[in-house]
């Protein structure tokens, strides 16, 4: 999922997914799976929001595969985050994720919403259209920030 023209056709579909009250924060796209930030008004709009993703994105796989079928081996994995803290963690781990699987890895994740994130202690975001929304929660906007901007070689840490 992060190399030719699927990983186009997956960022343009990220690109579409923030509409009436779900907004994409962030994203990282792996090889065989997706790590998002996103917020809803309510709960009845996160769960149609992220209905409405898997659908859209497995419509997208599929007809760039040329095939047919069940994309997604199970539903998606949600935590509600309420702190700070779990905020910032939250943004490490999508953000920098591909560290934990690309050996040597370095920069901001091509295959991510890293280059128009603008909570890099010394990077500069893009500022051609972005495929994420901005934050309106004060968590997700202002909250995590009291933390710490996030360093680029940051990653998250490895399970034990």
């Amino acid at each position: 999922m992060r190399s030719g023209d699927l990983a186009v056709a997956i960022r343009r579909a990220l690109e579409r997914t923030s509409r009436d009250g779900f907004r994409l924060l962030q994203y990282s796209v792996q090889s065989d799976h997706l790590h998002m930030l996103v917020e809803a008004d309510e709960p009845t709009r996160l769960a149609r929001g992220l209905q409405g993703l898997a659908i859209r994105l497995a419509k997208t796989v599929n007809c760039v595969l040329g095939r047919r079928g069940r994309v997604w081996g199970d539903r998606y994995h949600a935590r509600t985050l309420a702190t700070p803290r779990e905020v910032r963690n939250a943004l490490v781990y999508v953000l920098n994720n591909w560290r934990k699987h690309v050996p040597r890895a370095e920069g901001l994740d091509p295959q991510s919403s890293a280059a128009w994130f603008d909570g890099w202690r010394r990077v500069r975001p893009r500022r051609d259209r972005s495929p994420i929304r901005a934050a309106r929660t004060w968590l997700a906007n202002v909250g995590w920030r009291r933390l710490g901007l996030l360093g680029i070689g940051e990653a998250p840490r490895r399970r034990r």
